[in-house]
């Protein structure tokens, strides 16, 4: 009777598991826009406050999408930084962070993505692409391309990567990467991650491969979202002799610029242009 008894409990608990198991792979699943993307949504009258000169733009994609952007502008700029950003926030919050590279005397383009501030529109991978390239088009009408830096921070690095490997701009930057996005799942949830589970995927490894331009990568060694090694990993990936990856000891996901090993390597990163 007892070892029955034990049987049943061990059943039961198995069981148990496995319902579990399958609950929270499938919330993965069904709700993984949520858990990826981050946006925080901005009333459309919302005005911008910033400390350096600013453009206000709205874009309008073929699918009639609006992507609200920022154009910052520098006194006596070197050229133009096309900025994809992170995954959470957005252009109040963003712009702040991009003012930074105005500093520098670099104009700045940073472009909401759709469901973000007051760009609106339906998300998808294709999506981020496609208004990337009509940001791209835009600052092209300008500025020339060699006058053209592409810089991504964290999930706006597959984007940045996507478009310095179809475009020739004149040089690319990366701040916290990633090999993939599905490489990034499968270390964070290994246990539920299977090969169809992410319906985006931001494959950095095969767009970079295709990319001609000089590329620059920073990466923290404590950086708990996206791991040092998904983009030293990305880095290694890269054909061109021309790339250097630099690495921020001590550094974080979001906390790069208060390196000085980050601040002086941009710095010369940019000087030479």
């Amino acid at each position: 009777m007892l070892k029955k008894q034990k049987m049943r409990r061990l059943k039961i608990g198995v069981f148990s598991f496995i319902i579990l198991y399958l609950m929270i792979a499938s919330s993965l699943y069904f709700f993984q826009e949520k858990i990826i993307f981050r946006p925080t949504i901005l009333p459309q009258n919302y005005t911008y406050n910033f400390s350096t000169n600013f453009e206000e733009l709205f874009l309008k994609s073929e699918d009639g999408a609006i992507i609200n952007a920022l154009h910052f502008k520098a006194e006596n700029p070197k050229g133009v930084i096309l900025y994809f950003h992170g995954n959470m926030g957005d252009l109040s919050r963003w712009g702040k962070i991009t003012e930074f590279f105005v500093e520098l005397n670099y104009d700045v383009f940073v472009m909401d993505y759709r469901t973000y501030g007051k760009s609106t529109g339906t998300l998808s991978e294709a999506a981020f692409y496609t208004d990337a390239e009509m940001c791209y088009n835009y600052v092209l009408k300008q500025y020339n391309e060699s006058e053209i830096t592409i810089y991504g921070r964290s999930l706006g690095t597959g984007i940045a990567t996507y478009l310095s490997a179809n475009k020739t701009p004149k040089q690319l930057i990366l701040e916290t990467p990633y090999y993939s996005l599905t490489d990034v799942a499968k270390r964070r949830f290994s246990i539920f991650y299977t090969d169809k589970a992410l319906r985006y995927n931001f494959p950095s490894h095969t767009f970079i491969q295709q990319v001609n331009c000089p590329i620059s990568i920073f990466h923290g060694t404590k950086d708990n979202v996206i791991p040092y090694e998904s983009g030293k990993k990305l880095f290694d990936c890269a054909p061109t002799n021309n790339k250097s990856f630099y690495t921020i000891k001590g550094g974080k996901h979001n906390n790069l610029i208060e390196f000085e090993a980050y601040y002086k390597q941009i710095k010369n990163i940019l000087k030479q242009i």
